[in-house]
């Protein structure tokens, strides 16, 4: 079971967005994810009028590694770190590990 999923609200924990917030979108198989408002790059773009594109410094966002990020717990309102329980029918599920409750 991973231990970030996408929609969870995460906080960066290093590197040159330390303490951003934000949600995270996409889930990559190599180890990263896409987070909102983070790691902001800009691409210098060409024009191309059969697309529509208009050319130009473009703004995107960039893959983050899962490594530097934490998941934010709402309750405490500070990082935690997940952990896994397994229910008694056998399902898991994902808990915070400073207060045990559930990860919605």
């Amino acid at each position: 079971m991973k231990k970030l999923k996408t929609g969870d609200k995460v906080i960066v924990i290093a590197g040159k967005d330390k303490g951003k917030q934000g949600t995270v979108t996409k889930m990559l198989s190599n180890g990263k994810c896409f987070v909102t408002g983070v790691k902001i790059i800009k691409r210098h773009t060409k024009p191309n009028p059969e697309q529509g594109i208009s050319g130009g410094i473009v703004e995107k966002e960039s893959p983050i590694n899962i490594s530097n990020l934490a998941i934010f717990n709402s309750s405490s309102k500070k990082k935690d770190r997940v952990g896994i329980n397994v229910l008694e029918d056998g399902t898991k599920v994902r808990v915070f590990k400073s207060s045990s409750k559930e990860i919605k």
